[in-house]
Formats: C-alpha cells, structure tokens, sequence
C-alpha cells in the first residue's frame, strides 16, 4: 500500500500532535513529500520533537483558523492529498475553553476545504474526527455511519459539526471537481509518546513512574481502544483508494473488534500487568471519581463498512497494543532509541497487513 505514497506532495494539519507525528513517520517510510501545518507541539516532552521531524519534512507553524495563512500553504506546497487533523481534542479542556474548541474544529475544517476549494492540485481529502460524533444513548451496540450526528459535550460538538461541513462542502463544491472527500471516526487510540493530560495511559505511565497509584475516573467505562497505528494506516488506506475509486468517498468508523471494546479499568489492569512483565515493578490504580464533567459512559463503533468497502480489519489485539505501546514508553524512560522502536513497530505492522 505505501508503494503509493512514493514523491506524492501530501499535506497534513495537526502534524505536530501525537497521532501527526505517527502519521509523519510513516510517510518517511514511505517515501512521500511531507508538508505539515499546525501550532507549536502540544505537550512537553513532544513525540515529534523527540523523533526530529521537524528536519525530516516541511513544518509549518501556523494557526488552522488562520486562513490567509493556511492558504499561503496550499499555494506554495501544491498538496495532491490532505489528511486534516488538526483539532483541540481533549474532552475536558473543551468544557474550560469551548469557544477555542469549535473555532479549532469546526472553522478549521471550513479553512481547510475552502483552501482546497480555491486549489486545482488536490485530489484526495480525509477529514479526521471521532467516534464520539455520535448521539451517544448508552447503546451495548455498536454505532454506525448512519446514525445521529450530535455529540453532547463542545469537543464532541464541534467534530459533529466538522462532519456536517465537509458533507455540506462536498455537495456544494466538490460533485462536479475531482476531489474525492470522506470523514474517519476513529475510537480511543493508544501508543508510545503520548503525552497529553487527561488521557489514560499517559496518566498510567507517569504514575508508573513516579511509584504512585493509578488514578482511574470511571473505570466502569468501555471505550473502543486501539493502536494508534491502526487508524493511521486506514487514513492512508482510504485517501489511496479515493483517489482511485472516487465511488469511495464516505464516512467510516474505525475501531477494534468487539473482543477489544474494554472498560478503562480493564485497561489498567492489562497496563499493570504488562508493566510488571516489562520491568518487574509492580503498581495498582485506584478509583478515583473527581466529580469532573459529563462523559459517555458506554460507546461502541459497528465497523462493518469499512471491513466491507476496503477488506480491512484491525491486526493487533489490546493486549498487543498495550505491549508496543509500553515498549516504546520504556524506550523513551531508559533513553533509549525511540525513533528505531517506532520504525520496528510500523514494520512489524505493515508485515501483517492482509488487505
């Protein structure tokens, strides 16, 4: 599949974040010309500064709801294929600042289909939002791409609303131009060099750290975890495809298989017992409900689209995913190579591909 990303102009928002930085990575790999927009990396340490990106593609600092800026970009770089991720992405920072949240979610999304709107070199768009699109009803099912678009809290909003401008933008500009658009609502993606607050194993991995007890909220939760690179190749996946087969375009879910769908409480157990394999120290989590903000307490992605339209499905169980993901956390505690683990990792990722 990567064979086809060789000296393709790619353009990505949000390159500097986490899944960004994956992303790059493997765009390296493939031999692609890579073009980032985004603001300073999110976090201290930063996984895309820690693997040197910054030398290895073309970085560009910039604000998504910056128009006139983003589309300087697109005129000087001349993308073939956007993969947008630029987004305020926490669910609880979008309770602190929701004004900033849907001015990054959903005006950057206008920005960015309006630069390609006015550019005549784009050929492949993906928009990625999130599982949490939908209207959430506490189903033990999983959601599917026809259902409610209305997420309850400003993060969750605001990327429903994402998927209604790229539906509104498609049918408006883009039926008679060949661009070919879809949307991907990916689930709960784990990975080494996370660094965010608020998300789970990050939270794991510093207490790990610092020898104390594992704070979980609600570990009665489930949520649709999964590696970060099996979202990351489906992106990869489908702009591919679309450019193609434009019969292609749509809105995917991508998630685990129904064995892998865990409560987070689940998810720190696996942590505390792979962390022990790998250093032979051992830790607990404890229940903590800090009375915080309204999350989802259930919520399930049905896959069968995706599985259908491109023969994909997920190739690394939970259990594997926790062990790359701590693998490279250690890598990275014992200052070790973290950049040769990461190539290790998409190797022995894309050896077991099977669509």
């Amino acid at each position: 599949m990567l064979d086809f990303y060789k000296n393709k102009k790619i353009l990505i928002t949000g390159h500097t974040g986490f899944k960004g930085a994956w992303l790059c990575s493997v765009l390296l790999q493939a031999g692609a010309e890579v073009t980032g927009y985004a603001l300073e990396s999110p976090t201290t340490p930063s996984l895309f500064s820690l693997l040197g990106l910054q030398n290895s593609i073309t970085s560009v600092t910039g604000d998504i709801r910056d128009l006139e800026s983003l589309k300087k970009v697109f005129y000087e770089y001349k993308p073939e294929i956007v993969i947008h991720m630029a987004a305020q992405p926490i669910v609880r920072e979008s309770y602190k600042a929701p004004v900033y949240t849907y001015g990054v979610n959903v005006m950057g999304t206008v920005n960015v289909l309006e630069c390609i709107r006015l550019t005549d070199t784009v050929r492949s768009f993906v928009n990625v939002t999130t599982d949490k699109v939908y209207k959430n009803k506490e189903w033990e099912w999983g959601y599917r791409e026809n259902e409610e678009l209305n997420g309850y809290d400003p993060y969750s909003n605001s990327k429903s609303c994402s998927e209604l401008v790229t539906e509104s933008y498609r049918n408006s500009f883009f039926e008679d131009r060949n661009v070919v658009i879809s949307t991907m609502r990916a689930g709960n993606v784990i990975g080494g060099g996370d660094f965010a607050a608020d998300r789970i194993i990050p939270d794991c991995v510093r207490a790990a750290m610092d020898n104390k007890d594992i704070t979980i909220r609600n570990p009665y939760s489930v949520r649709p975890f999964q590696h970060v690179l099996e979202p990351i190749m489906v992106y990869l996946l489908v702009a591919k495809m679309q450019y193609e087969k434009s019969e292609l375009s749509g809105s995917y879910n991508i998630g685990p298989d129904e064995k892998d769908c865990i409560t987070t409480g689940q998810l720190a157990d696996l942590f505390c017992e792979i962390w022990y394999k790998k250093t032979e120290k051992r830790i607990q989590w404890i229940n903590k409900f800090d009375d915080g903000p309204h999350e989802a307490n259930f919520l399930k992605l049905d896959c069968s689209k995706i599985k259908t339209c491109f023969g994909w499905k997920p190739i690394w169980s939970i259990e594997e995913a926790l062990e790359k993901t701590i693998e490279l956390y250690y890598d990275y505690w014992t200052k070790n190579d973290i950049k040769g683990c990461i190539e290790r990792q998409i190797m022995d990722y894309l050896k077991e591909i099977k669509f």
